[in-house]
C-alpha cells in the first residue's frame, strides 16, 4: 500500500516545472478576469491637473475670512483662468484649480450675495484640493505583471486611455467524469444510477479560477476506452481533470491508465475528505507535457481538491500569483472534533464579532453532503492526530476566488 502525502508534497508535484501559457493581445472591454502577461506603466497623471474634491469655492488661503468677489465659474470639464487676486471662483466637484487658488471651501460654510462670498477664517492651503498625481504619476508602475483584471484595475486601464492589453491566453482544461452509473440531468433515472454533480460544480469553479473548458464528457469504465479518452483530451489541452475512478475498485480505471500512458507522480493524500486523488502527466501535441488532476468522486472531495489543488495550478499556468494560496484567517472554534492520521479540512461559516472570529462548523462533515459547500466561507484546517475543542483556536481557508 503507497504511502498517503501530505498536502505540500502534492502541490511541490503538481506544480513542478508549470510555465504560464503564452500571451495573447485583448481589448479592455473582453479583458475581464484575464490575467497580465506584462506589467504596464502609467501613461498619465491621475488626476491629470488639480481640481476640487466637492462644489465650493476656489481661494488663496491667505484670502480666508475675508468677503470676496465671485470672479469666474468652473465647472468640471471647463478651463479655467488665472485667479484675480482678492477674488475666489465658484468651483463644482472635479472642476480644475485655477492658478492662483491653493484651496477649495465648502460651500455650505460660505455665505453669498450677489457676486460677493463671505469666506470662514483660517481654511489652510491644500483644503479640499486633488492634486494632479495624486493617485498615479506618468512613468509609475500601473499594474504588475500576474494582476487579475476586475473591477478596479479595468478602471484603472480606463483612465489611462488604454484600450488593448497583453494577457495570458485562458489555460484549457478538459473535464472528464468517470462512472456508468453517473449520467447528465434532463434524463431520467434508472435503478443504482446518480445524477452528475459534480460537472456542473467544477465548470463553475474552473471558470472562476480562469480556465476555458474545451471538453467535457465521460470517460467509459473499461481500460482501453479510459485510456483513448485520456489520451485524446491531452491532444488538445493545457490540464486534464477527472472525477472518480481513482480509488482501487475493480471499475477505478483511471489511476493505471494515466501510468501506462504518461507518469503518476502522486496518489493517495493524508487528507479528509479527499485521500483517493492522483497527480500526473500526459503527453500532448509536440511532446508538451499535459498536467493530469483525478479527483476523488465524492461531490465534497472534488469541491475541496478544486480550492487546494486546481486553483493554485491554474493560477501557476496563468502566471498569477493572487490564486497561489488561499487567505488564511485564524478564528476560534465552535465545535469539537479530533483527527487520527489525516488532515481534516472542515466546511465552516465564519461569524465576525467584538470578541473575535468564530469557526462554526456544519454538523455533517460527510464527503457526500454536497449542501454543506453551498454556504461555507471556508476551510478549517485541523491537524493531523490533534483535537479540538470549542474556544481552541484553528487556522480557515477562506473560500475566495482571488
Amino acid at each position: 500500500m503507497a504511502e498517503l502525502q501530505t498536502v505540500e508534497a502534492a502541490l511541490a508535484a503538481l506544480l513542478d516545472g508549470v510555465t504560464p501559457t503564452p500571451p495573447e493581445s485583448r481589448p479592455c472591454e473582453q479583458a475581464a478576469g484575464r490575467v497580465l502577461a506584462e506589467a504596464i506603466e502609467a501613461r498619465l497623471d491621475v488626476p491629470a491637473f488639480d481640481n476640487s474634491a466637492m462644489d465650493g469655492y476656489a481661494l488663496h488661503h491667505r484670502d480666508a475670512g475675508k468677503r470676496l468677489t465671485i470672479s469666474q465659474r468652473i465647472a468640471a470639464g471647463s478651463p479655467a483662468t488665472p485667479l484675480t487676486p482678492g477674488t475666489c471662483a465658484r468651483i463644482f466637484t472635479g472642476g480644475e484649480i485655477p492658478p492662483g487658488a491653493d484651496c477649495v471651501v465648502m460651500q455650505e460654510r460660505v455665505e453669498v450675495a450677489a457676486d460677493l462670498a463671505a469666506i470662514p477664517p483660517e481654511i489652510p492651503a491644500g483644503d479640499n484640493v486633488r492634486l494632479r498625481g495624486r493617485d498615479v504619476a506618468s512613468g509609475d508602475s500601473l499594474l504588475p505583471a500576474g494582476e487579475r483584471l476586475e473591477a478596479a484595475a479595468l478602471g484603472h486601464l480606463a483612465g489611462q486611455g488604454i484600450t488593448e492589453v497583453m494577457v495570458r491566453r485562458r489555460p484549457r482544461v478538459a473535464l472528464l467524469s468517470t462512472g456508468d452509473e453517473i449520467i447528465d440531468p434532463g434524463r431520467p433515472l434508472a435503478p443504482g444510477q446518480i445524477y452528475n454533480s459534480n460537472r456542473p460544480m467544477l465548470r463553475r469553479l474552473l471558470e472562476c479560477f480562469g480556465a476555458e473548458l474545451t471538453l467535457v464528457t465521460s470517460i467509459p469504465d473499461d481500460p482501453a476506452g479510459t485510456r483513448e479518452t485520456l489520451s485524446a483530451a491531452a491532444l488538445e489541452a493545457d490540464l486534464v481533470i477527472s472525477t472518480g475512478g481513482v480509488s482501487v475498485g475493480e471499475e477505478d480505471h483511471v489511476k493505471d491508465a494515466l501510468a501506462s500512458l504518461g507518469q503518476l507522480d502522486l496518489w493517495r493524500l493524508a487528507i479528509r475528505p479527499g485521500k483517493p486523488l492522483a497527480l500526473g502527466r500526459l503527453p500532448g501535441r509536440k511532446g508538451r507535457e499535459i498536467r493530469f488532476v483525478g479527483l476523488p468522486g465524492n461531490p465534497v472531495s472534488s469541491f475541496v481538491g478544486a480550492w487546494l489543488f486546481l486553483r493554485p495550478l491554474l493560477g501557476a499556468l496563468q502566471g498569477c500569483p493572487a490564486l497561489a494560496s488561499l487567505p488564511c484567517i485564524p478564528a476560534r472554534a465552535d465545535f469539537t472534533t479530533h483527527t487520527g492520521p489525516r488532515r481534516h479540512y472542515m466546511r465552516v461559516l465564519l461569524e465576525f464579532g467584538r470578541e473575535g472570529i468564530i469557526a462554526r462548523a456544519f454538523r455533517d462533515q460527510n464527503s457526500g453532503v454536497l449542501s454543506s459547500c453551498i454556504s461555507a466561507d471556508a476551510l478549517a484546517v485541523i491537524p493531523a492526530e490533534s483535537r479540538i475543542d470549542p474556544g481552541d483556536p484553528v487556522d480557515c481557508l477562506w473560500l475566495r476566488v482571488q
